[in-house]
């Protein structure tokens, strides 16, 4: 079995790297399978994503198509030129997509095209928010996939109501949780350990990089106000991406407490979740690691693709930024719920997938 699996930005490398542990320990027992990582370049700074290639043990990809920034269209554009190139010269018995970026719907379109298996891990997900380009590409990819992986049971019923039959849906759990298991000893601290004087507990960490909390700088000063002034103090580390940098350029904020940093690689990054009081997001994957950590979470959107977290886990909605303060009470009252860990997110999903992708195409 021949398999091309896809990987673009940041969030796909957490996916990919224990599919591809799971490949090469099938390989190891003489099993006929083999993978070609293709690397779309749709993540074309450093820190966000050859860092990830050698924390995570991932090889090198075989080929990366280099398509760099650009609006969605003109990205997606170029994804799905390159790629039919690439599937033209490397013919594959199953393209495998994870997430739901640009690269995820671009290369799915292609796929399909050149009617080659398609199989879409973290398939089912949705915020039924069309604003959000992510529910875009779920929708498309979700359309044109012949096998799905899920990581819910609402992700199971979402596919269903949408016409899936049952028998081509495989709930699994999810992979990046798989990743998050793998690494939990190697988590190490990023320098902001040390200048910032951190202690565990004692300190948030902030994530922003969604359009509608960034890209407007009222919007984002608004954000910046509020958490500084309901931290009670606490140091807010604020890793930020590089989309956001040059509107926190233009920002007047004054604050002691909001520290900014440089993007930093996965295993820095999760020492600070684990370590942190609380997670301030508008992050997807995060509202499922500090479910699992058992961290809790506060993600700055109107609604959730992974409601899981939000029922299962220790993340909650904040739809307005005015309403913090009631979380924070919570949270430095130390109420905040408790939570659990979601079926099947027990670090071996990714074998789970590589078993049936076997069944299936072999």
């Amino acid at each position: 079995m021949r398999i091309t699996l896809i990987a673009g930005a940041r969030p796909n490398f957490m996916k990919i790297a224990p599919l591809i542990h799971a490949i090469r320990v099938e390989q190891a027992q003489g099993k006929n399978i083999q993978c070609r990582l293709v690397h779309t370049g749709q993540h074309y700074d450093k820190a966000l994503s050859d860092t990830f290639f050698n924390e995570l043990s991932i090889p090198q990809p075989d080929v990366n198509l280099e398509v760099g920034s650009g609006s969605p269209a003109v990205q997606t554009a170029n994804i799905m030129m390159r790629f039919e190139e690439e599937l033209i010269s490397n013919p594959t018995d199953v393209v495998v997509v994870v997430g739901d970026i640009n690269s995820t719907m671009a290369c799915s379109i292609v796929a399909k095209k050149r009617n080659t298996q398609l199989v879409h891990v973290e398939a089912g997900i949705r915020s039924f928010d069309l604003s959000m380009p992510e529910e875009i590409n779920r929708m498309v990819t979700d359309a044109l996939a012949d096998h799905f992986f899920t990581t819910s049971r609402f992700a199971n019923d979402n596919l269903i109501k949408a016409g899936v039959d049952k028998s081509r849906i495989h709930f699994v759990g999810n992979t990046m949780i798989d990743t998050l298991y793998a690494n939990l000893e190697k988590f190490r601290k990023p320098a902001v350990w040390d200048t910032g004087n951190l202690i565990e507990k004692k300190f948030l960490l902030l994530t922003l990089h969604r359009p509608s909390n960034v890209d407007d700088v009222h919007t984002l000063q608004d954000i910046l106000s509020q958490i500084n002034s309901t931290c009670r103090n606490f140091p807010v580390i604020f890793p930020a991406h590089p989309r956001t940098v040059t509107n926190l350029k233009k920002l007047k904020i004054k604050s002691d407490n909001i520290i900014i940093v440089d993007p930093l690689g996965y295993l820095e990054f999760m020492y600070l979740v684990k370590n942190a009081k609380a997670v301030i997001t508008d992050s997807g994957g995060i509202q499922e690691e500090t479910t699992v950590l058992k961290i809790p979470c506060i993600t700055l959107r109107k609604n959730s693709e992974r409601p899981e977290t939000i029922a299962e886990g220790t993340n909650e909605l904040l739809p307005d930024i005015n309403q913090l303060e009631e979380w924070m009470k919570k949270l430095f009252n130390d109420t905040w719920k408790k939570g659990r860990i979601p079926e099947l997110w027990d670090g071996k999903t990714s074998a789970r997938i590589v078993e049936i992708l076997q069944s299936i195409y072999q």
